[in-house]
């Protein structure tokens, strides 16, 4: 396993890099509303990043079609946008995008309430959020990569919800997928140890029911296993001489 360790100057241009895709997140979280397709979210949001002179860290990544992944209710992550498919009062939507600036990715995800949503679809969207917080309590130097991963996990569980055992956040910088990998459930051994300069994409997807996943016959789209909704949020993160430093928020 190889962890780059960014140089300040790799540091500024990821933190850009993370400005950028805040502020793609904050404007595509503006034109949800029920009626609208999801090529036409993810059409804006390729528009938006490349507005700001980036490339989306997504489109034709392994063959990816479109640059904002679009997971509608019972899809986890890595939905393909589609035209015939139209947003209803009442979905909940998780919206991954990446940006590439001057060579460096982010990667962020964020999951919205369609209209008026059920409560326990509230409360999932909700605590897998306050799960990635709770887990980057322990994005420290000194701490072991188990240490963030175990922390989500118990948030998460404590609720009763799925943990997605077979994705996993990763390092990010250069590559868009780098070392190491972060699960967000606990591992038997403690993982690396934390170092300043590290950064990570921290990406809890959590189930309402298990946490038992399928892929669809597309080989991209992943839906839970038993059809119970599913939430995700990420956010780059760097790790620092103190507190994580998160990037990808406005």
């Amino acid at each position: 396993m190889s962890v780059s360790i960014k140089s300040e100057r790799e540091i500024e241009l990821m933190r850009e890099a993370g400005r950028i895709l805040a502020q793609v997140h904050e404007e595509l979280g503006k034109i949800l509303k029920p009626g609208i397709s999801t090529m036409d979210i993810d059409r804006t949001g390729e528009k938006l990043i490349r507005s700001f002179g980036c490339v989306p860290s997504f489109k034709n990544y392994n063959g990816y079609p479109a640059s904002i992944c679009v997971s509608v209710n019972d899809e986890v992550v890595h939905g393909i946008p589609n035209k015939h498919r139209i947003l209803k009062e009442g979905d909940i939507v998780s919206l991954d995008a990446g940006v590439i600036y001057h060579g460096y990715h982010s990667d962020a995800a964020r999951t919205h309430a369609i209209g008026n949503i059920s409560p326990e679809a509230e409360q999932l969207i909700r605590v897998t959020k306050e799960s990635f917080f709770e887990g980057i309590k322990y994005a420290k130097a000194g701490n072991h990569l188990n240490d963030i991963s175990s922390a989500i996990q118990a948030y998460a569980e404590h609720f009763g919800y799925g943990v997605v055992r077979d994705l996993v956040g990763h390092g990010v910088g250069k590559a868009l997928h780098e070392d190491p990998e972060v699960p967000n459930f606990s591992q038997k051994r403690k993982g690396i140890r934390l170092c300043p300069g590290m950064t990570l994409a921290i990406e809890p997807m959590i189930n309402m029911g298990r946490a038992d996943v399928v892929w669809l016959n597309d080989d991209w789209t992943v839906v839970t296993d038993d059809g119970s909704l599913s939430a995700h949020y990420e956010n780059t993160i760097l790790i620092t001489e103190g507190e994580p430093e998160i990037l990808s928020l406005l």
